[in-house]
C-alpha cells in the first residue's frame, strides 16, 4: 500500500468510502421503527373515529414492534389533524387516519380544506368499512321502527332534535339522506365530534342520530338508546336482529370506511412495513370479532387499491354532498 501508485489509492480509498456509506445505511431502513410512530386521528377523543382507531392501533403496534401513539387533533370536520399531517415530516414517524370524511366528503363540502387526498398523501392501507346505526332516545322519542319514526316526524314537522357528529361527516350526510328520501323535517344540531353528541343523545336532549356503529352500537348494547335500523345493504352479522334501513322501504343504503396514509414523499420501505402490519393485525380474529360486534369489518388493502379506492369516492360523495345542498366554510 506504502508503494503503490497514488491514483491505485485513491481509487481504493474511494471505494472503502462508498462501502461504508452503504453499511452504515442499511441499518437505518432495517431499524424502521426504532421509535414511537404517531397517529393523528383528526377527532375528538371518545368519538367513533377515535375509538376504532385505538382499537386496530393496539393491534397494529405489536405487528410492528413499535409503541403508536394516538394524537387527537379534532375540528373542521377532520380537516385540521388531516391537515397537520399532510404537513409533517415524511419520515415514517407520523401517519394519518382518514376516513371517508376526510379523504372523500370534505373536499365537495368545504371551500378550503387546506390539503389535498392525493396529492398531499401516501396511501398504505384500507382499514375497516363501517355501518351506520338509526338510534333513538326510547324516553324522548317513543318510535320503535324506522316507520313509526317517519310517521311520527311527518306529525311533528321540525320538532325533533337530530345529533350528527360534525358538519359534512356520514353521520350528518346520512340524515340528509334520510330527510330527502322520506320527505320529512326536522332539527340538525352539529357536534364537534361523535363522543359530545352521544353524550346528548342519551341525555335526551338530542332524539335522533344515524350515526357509525363503533360509536352508536355500545350505547344500544349497554341499554341507553334504542336501535331502530342499519344502513347497510344487508343485516350486520353482529346484530342479526337490527333490520336494515332499507327493509322498511326507505331507499337509504350508506356506509363508512377508514384508512391509513403518510405524508407524500415517505419512503416506500416504511409504506411496506406499515402496510404488512395492518394486514397481520387485521388478519387476528379476535380482533376481527371485536371490530364487528362494534360495527366495523376488516378490510385491509395494498397501498395501490386504497388510492384506487380514494379515486372512486370522491366523486360518489361529491354527489351526495352536492344533493343535500350541505355547505361548510
Amino acid at each position: 500500500m506504502k508503494n503503490a501508485p497514488s491514483g491505485w489509492r485513491a481509487r481504493a480509498a474511494a471505494t472503502f468510502a462508498a462501502v461504508m456509506v452503504l453499511a452504515l445505511a442499511a441499518p437505518a431502513h432495517a431499524l424502521y421503527p426504532d421509535k414511537p410512530v404517531k397517529l393523528i386521528v383528526p377527532f375528538v377523543a371518545g368519538g367513533g373515529g377515535d375509538i376504532l382507531a385505538r382499537t386496530m392501533m393496539a393491534k397494529v403496534q405489536e405487528a410492528l414492534g413499535q409503541t403508536i401513539i394516538i394524537d387527537n387533533r379534532g375540528g373542521a370536520g377532520g380537516n385540521i389533524g388531516t391537515a397537520a399531517a399532510a404537513r409533517a415530516e415524511p419520515d415514517g414517524y407520523t401517519l394519518a387516519y382518514g376516513t371517508n370524511g376526510t379523504h372523500a366528503i370534505n373536499q365537495s363540502l368545504y371551500a378550503s380544506t387546506s390539503f389535498d387526498p392525493v396529492k398531499d398523501f401516501e396511501p398504505i392501507s384500507r382499514l375497516s368499512k363501517i355501518a351506520l346505526l338509526m338510534v333513538v332516545n326510547p324516553q324522548s322519542l317513543p318510535v320503535n321502527s324506522p316507520a313509526e319514526l317517519v310517521a311520527y316526524l311527518k306529525a311533528n314537522p321540525g320538532k325533533v332534535n337530530v345529533a350528527t357528529a360534525g358538519q359534512g361527516t356520514s353521520s350528518h350526510l346520512a340524515s340528509e339522506m334520510f330527510k330527502t328520501a322520506t320527505g320529512t323535517e326536522f332539527l340538525t344540531v352539529h357536534y364537534r365530534g361523535g363522543g359530545p353528541a352521544m353524550v346528548d343523545m342519551i341525555s335526551g336532549q338530542m332524539h335522533l342520530m344515524i350515526e357509525i356503529m363503533p360509536n352508536a352500537f355500545p350505547q344500544v348494547n349497554g341499554g341507553k338508546l334504542r336501535g331502530l335500523a342499519v344502513s347497510t345493504e344487508t343485516r350486520w352479522p353482529a346484530t342479526p336482529a337490527i333490520p336494515t334501513i332499507k327493509e322498511s322501504g326507505i331507499p337509504l343504503t350508506v356506509s363508512a370506511w377508514d384508512a391509513i396514509f403518510a405524508p407524500k414523499g415517505t419512503p416506500k420501505e416504511v409504506i411496506v412495513t406499515v402496510n404488512a402490519a395492518i394486514k397481520k393485525a387485521l388478519a387476528d380474529p379476535e380482533l376481527q370479532k371485536s371490530l364487528l360486534s362494534r360495527g366495523a369489518r376488516a378490510t385491509p388493502s395494498a397501498p395501490e387499491e386504497l388510492a384506487a379506492h380514494v379515486a372512486s369516492e370522491l366523486p360518489r360523495w361529491g354527489a351526495v354532498v352536492k344533493a343535500s345542498g350541505a355547505k361548510s366554510e
